[in-house]
């Protein structure tokens, strides 16, 4: 008799057991822990040299439970890093990778070819299409061959789409067209380690139907050409009470993840509209906003990790770039967790426990737990080689753990 079919004929025991709580602390976890826990591979935050003095925000970014990853908000960045022909300086990215090594985060660098943060001499020269792509080929090159293996992941093209799904104008697009974008993966692949992945990144992927159709059939051209592309980065900039359902996140992570490669949301945060006048209500939605983009990335296998485009308002790039908006991120300015944060990290340990709790009573690691549609709304579907429970979530914790623990007093 199988496990599932144990559970099915034993969960009345549940209506006259009771349990006496154990008197132990629980083992400190923290978001990454967590993440780790659900079986992905990082939560991280982004950071920069100018946040390395404030030794509150290093504490933080330094705890192995909390953060796993660390991606260079800006210092990897074409301006930064060559800012005239052939000068490279390396200075205060390197810093932001010694961090990451010193801490035993992962490193998620951040980016190659980018219409943005260009210096100069990149936008405003009267390129050929043969001294541009040599541009971009010595570039590329020359910025992966430095940090080698360091680099977990590479950003090599970050938003070169439209929100209406046409190509972004820039330098490379004018004059190399839609090839320049074929041709930073090419150099890419060859020159980085092959443990390095590397992704296309964009924005509002979440948001705009026909700029995601565009990043599918981006990524599907380059495998047609036989280009290697490991993953898509969804940058989930996000807007209180505007984030999308989590079906939708869901459908939108997969879609990708359906074709071959892994996802990640790579520069999560979560505004308030107007910061002088958020409500209670607002501080609430944006918890509940940032667990939806959670759960998403834990319902769809391929998905990766979280970065948070910083950790703290103290340093958001949010309201620089909108002026009124705000209160983005998970800690305060003053370090303090909101309800974001506790929200996030309950939810964490809500799925944590289900999944463990199950897998004692099903079979250990190779059984999965997923959210499935159904016309009663979303089921809880356990699956453990081929025997399969659903129902609703309280009803199959409440099985799961009946089961666990008629297994146990065996």
């Amino acid at each position: 008799m199988t496990r599932i079919s144990i559970l099915l004929t034993t969960t009345t025991l549940l209506a006259t057991t009771t349990i006496a709580q154990s008197n132990r602390e629980p083992p400190s976890t923290g978001l990454h822990s967590l993440f780790l826990s659900a079986g992905k591979l990082y939560f991280g935050t982004a950071t920069e040299t100018n946040n390395f003095a404030d030794p509150t925000y290093q504490n933080i970014l330094s705890n192995p439970l909390e953060f796993g990853q660390l991606t260079p908000e800006n210092s990897q960045k074409w301006g930064l890093i060559q800012p005239q022909p052939g000068d490279f300086s390396f200075n205060a990215s390197d810093q932001v990778a010694s961090l990451a090594n010193s801490y035993n985060h992962l490193l998620r660098c951040h980016t190659l070819t980018w219409h943005s943060q260009l210096p100069p001499f990149v936008s405003s020269t009267s390129w050929t299409p043969d001294t541009l792509r040599q541009l971009i080929t010595t570039h590329i090159t020359s910025v992966i061959s430095h940090f080698g293996s360091a680099c977990y992941a590479w950003d090599v093209v970050n938003e070169a789409l439209n929100e209406n799904g046409t190509f972004r104008n820039s330098v490379f697009f004018e004059v190399l067209g839609e090839e320049y974008i074929a041709h930073s993966f090419e150099v890419a692949r060859e020159v980085a380690p092959p443990e390095t992945k590397l992704y296309y990144n964009d924005f509002n992927l979440e948001t705009a139907p026909e700029k995601q159709t565009a990043a599918v059939e981006l990524v599907k051209s380059l495998q047609s050409k036989g280009i290697k592309i490991d993953g898509v980065g969804l940058q989930a900039h996000f807007t209180v009470g505007q984030t999308p359902s989590v079906e939708s996140l869901i459908a939108t992570l997969q879609r990708f993840a359906d074709l071959g490669v892994d996802v990640a949301w790579t520069e999560l945060d979560v505004a308030q509209e107007d910061v002088e006048t958020a409500s209670e209500l607002a501080v609430e939605q944006q918890a509940s906003d940032y667990v939806v983009a959670v759960r998403a990335c834990l319902e769809v296998e391929r998905c990766v990790g979280v970065t948070v485009w910083q950790f703290t308002d103290r340093y958001s790039w949010v309201p620089g770039t909108f002026p009124g908006k705000g209160d983005a991120c998970l800690w305060t300015e003053n370090y303090q967790k909101k309800p974001a944060y506790w929200a996030v990290k309950g939810f964490l340990e809500g799925w944590v426990a289900r999944m463990n709790v199950t897998r004692a009573f099903v079979g250990g690691n190779e059984t999965t737990v997923r959210t499935v549609a159904s016309p009663r709304g979303p089921l809880t579907e356990v699956t453990s080689g081929s025997e399969r429970l659903k129902g609703s979530l309280v009803k199959v914790a409440f099985i799961s753990f009946g089961v666990w623990l008629v297994l146990n007093m065996m």
